[in-house]
């Protein structure tokens, strides 16, 4: 009689993704009517905003792999890079280009570095843990201008998220301290060795070459955005989100926090641009509150961004727990900056 009982566990244990991706496809077919335009809104989503701000950033980053920056910055910035991050000067590539350009380009970055062996194992998965953020375009433009109304609030929201991230790559440097790879480059001139240098002769093939990775992996998002669109509209149907946001509703009022910012919180702990969109829209005398969870929301990258992180380090030996430690302390750190600045600088004070 005890056998049966455990036998059904290892058994639904063992089809758990058969019975998760069986109950999406039916809940895809069941609630047609209100996912068809939540696919819509995803693939609008993707069309016009990421592509036109990641696309040309993933070209141009795949063409400077073909260059000698890397060595450049190697040269230049390994004074600094050593003692703050524990990472030798190439990974300021990933630093910078990380910072200026958005989700998942920094963890494309340091995914390439172990590829061609630019930086150790350990050195990559501390890149990880602070190089993978929101860019201004998305930070300034689309959260401040578009969502916001406002301008400042863009620029606050993109000087804490910078400081968290510096605070995060800060941190951990000690990630793996006393460990190191033997299969690493010690020589930084030999990093230009590991791509085929670009000139007048070869421009056609590595352009062509940069547009195909990259072309790869815009498609890739654009997955990953459609599909967190119909699992968050399917989630709002079946009234799960709201339930999960029952569940916290105890907590928000012992903080004398509003409970309306629950369901876009949750959405977008799956999918950031979802839930700060609502979030923004939520009409609070203390607008600072709304300020706060973005600025949580964009250090942390939601589950979508997770995924697709993974699916990016999959292709090698990184692990992806400094990826995930890193997010949850980086939005942490950013609400927490967010705060602090609201409070001591009257300028960036929006409260009514």
């Amino acid at each position: 009689m005890i056998s049966k009982p455990i036998f059904y566990a290892i058994k639904i244990k063992r089809n758990f993704f058969t019975l998760i991706f069986l109950l999406f496809t039916f809940c895809l077919l069941f609630f047609s009517k209100t996912n068809l335009p939540a696919v819509k809104s995803g693939l609008s989503l993707w069309a016009n905003s990421v592509v036109p701000s990641l696309f040309p950033f993933f070209v141009a980053t795949e063409l400077l792999m073909h260059t000698n920056i890397i060595n450049w910055f190697g040269k230049i910035l390994n004074p600094y890079m050593k003692p703050l991050f524990n990472i030798r000067g190439e990974g300021s590539f990933a630093f910078i280009i990380g910072i200026i350009s958005g989700y998942p380009i920094g963890a494309k970055i340091a995914s390439n570095f172990r590829i061609n062996n630019i930086c150790t194992k350990e050195e990559c998965e501390r890149l990880l843990s602070f190089t993978n953020n929101s860019g201004p375009l998305f930070i300034i433009g689309t959260v401040g201008v578009l969502m916001f109304k406002n301008t400042a609030i863009g620029v606050l929201l993109f000087i804490t998220h910078i400081l968290a991230c510096i605070t995060v790559g800060i941190i951990f440097r000690f990630w793996k301290k006393n460990k190191r790879s033997k299969d690493y480059i010690s020589n930084s001139n030999n990093v230009s060795e590991t791509k085929q240098n670009i000139s007048f002769s070869n421009l056609g093939e590595v352009l062509a070459e940069s547009i195909t990775s990259a072309t790869s992996t815009i498609l890739l998002i654009g997955g990953f955005v459609i599909i967190f669109s119909s699992i968050i509209s399917i989630l709002k149907t079946t009234g799960i989100i709201n339930f999960l946001a029952t569940l916290n509703f105890p907590i928000f009022n012992l903080l004398n926090i509003d409970t309306s910012f629950l369901p876009p919180l949750i959405s977008g702990f799956l999918e950031i641009t979802n839930g700060i969109n609502t979030i923004s829209s939520i009409a609070c005398k203390k607008i600072s509150i709304n300020i706060i969870f973005t600025s949580f929301l964009l250090g942390f990258g939601g589950i979508s961004v997770l995924l697709q992180v993974l699916s990016i380090t999959s292709k090698t030996d990184l692990s992806i727990k400094p990826y995930l430690y890193g997010k949850l302390l980086h939005g942490i750190l950013a609400s927490i900056y967010t705060y602090l600045f609201i409070n001591i600088i009257p300028f960036f004070n929006y409260d009514l």
